[in-house]
């Protein structure tokens, strides 16, 4: 068996379950469940249409590549999306979401033969699989605090000379989860100097940049080519599941360096990883249409609207600059007593900040804030702000 295995911490989820383990939850009151980012917003049905009538796609092996179509679907919304033109032959891959992304990006991409133990470097906190696809590449993680006065930002500038050295892949999430943070261009400038110093890949994990209030996220590729750069050493993530309340759908694309796309493909062929002709259809005509997500941006928009003034006095709560998240922090610090109080005395399950986060640096940037998802239906995320605000006025002031 693969020791690397070994390593991998339990998922935010699992932990969950274990913390809420011991305790029932108030018999008197409706669950509610915000604490997993899976979309509950109906799947549109124009992607339903195509998918079913695409069944015939059943019964032939895809090839790695995908189709052109989709390659070419993609590449007209890199261009309406963000301004930019990217080669649907050698700049563009489709891929089974980005999760699998995310992970084999990392298995293609690492160079364990050197002296040194490469390293990957992540925000913190961060999505796990950023950390487990290090690990399983025999890399060494690294962990760039995010915290409320560097705006939720990684603080490059506290990385030492000496891991930069032996980077390999940095991970970008932005919009961020769990901030909904958005870097700017600024932010992308440092980066790329970083990189251009340094040699390493940036893996940009996009996968929310549909889910905003206003002002569409600046993405990686469009920062490149805004500050006159070519795509070298970026390749971007996006997927479906979010932005088009997908995500059993399970597919995405990757785009940017054409370099790393092929080796990134040749990695796939043996990976196993093409996506059905079926799925392809369906995300044809997904990537086509605008219409579903501006009404999905519009559903999500409301909730905020709602929800945001009932946590505002009790939580400091305010609008993300994008995703369906809410980061508080909680009263006394301590995220997950606060996490199983909700539970027990609300029967609201939302995920302590601490398990989305490591000790890195003297701190966890995670403990003491909690993540909610406004996943649920309008009047079910109110019902739960109200319940939210209720306890906190019953919690005792540091």
């Amino acid at each position: 068996m693969n020791p690397l295995l070994k390593r991998l911490h339990p998922y935010p989820f699992q932990r969950l379950r274990t913390l809420f383990a011991d305790l029932t939850p108030a018999a008197d009151k409706a669950p509610i469940n915000l604490s997993i980012g899976e979309p509950k917003h109906p799947t549109p049905g124009v992607l339903c249409e195509a998918l079913t009538g695409a069944l015939g796609g059943l019964a032939s092996y895809p090839p790695t590549l995908g189709a052109p179509e989709l390659r070419q679907a993609c590449a007209r919304w890199l261009q309406r999306r963000y301004d930019i033109v990217a080669d649907p032959e050698r700049e563009i891959l489709p891929v089974n979401g980005s999760r699998e992304a995310l992970f084999s990006f990392v298995q293609a991409m690492i160079d364990p033969s050197g002296s040194q133990t490469p390293v990957v470097i992540s925000p913190n906190p961060f999505y796990q699989i950023y950390e487990g696809a290090a690990l399983l590449a025999g890399a060494e993680p690294w962990y760039v605090n995010c915290v409320q006065e560097n705006g939720f930002q990684p603080d490059w500038a506290a990385v030492p000379d000496e891991v930069w050295r032996r980077t390999q892949v940095v991970f970008a999430c932005s919009p961020g989860n769990p901030t909904g943070a958005v870097m700017s261009l600024d932010d992308w400038r440092r980066l790329f100097d970083l990189s251009d110093r340094y040699g390493f890949v940036i893996a940009s994990d996009e996968c929310y940049s549909e889910i905003h209030f206003g002002q569409p996220p600046l993405g990686g590729l469009q920062a490149a080519r805004q500050l006159g750069r070519d795509f070298q050493r970026i390749v971007m993530f996006t997927s479906l599941s979010k932005r088009s309340n997908a995500p059993g759908l399970r597919s995405g694309f990757v785009a940017g360096d054409a370099a790393l796309l092929e080796a990134f493909l040749l990695y796939r062929t043996y990976h196993g990883s093409a996506m059905s002709p079926t799925i392809q259809a369906a995300s044809i005509a997904a990537w086509n249409d605008e219409a579903h997500v501006e009404a999905n941006r519009a559903a999500y928009q409301a909730k905020f609207d709602a929800v945001v003034p009932i946590l505002a006095d009790s939580l400091g709560a305010q609008h993300p600059q994008a995703a369906f998240y809410l980061w508080l922090p909680v009263p006394g610090g301590d995220d997950q007593a606060f996490a199983r109080r909700l539970y027990t005395e609300q029967n609201v399950t939302v995920l302590p900040g601490s398990f989305l986060a490591r000790d890195a640096h003297g701190i966890n940037p995670g403990r003491g804030y909690i993540r909610i998802a406004l996943v649920a239906p309008l009047a079910e995320c109110v019902e739960a702000a109200g319940r939210i605000r209720y306890l906190v006025s019953q919690s005792p002031r540091n």
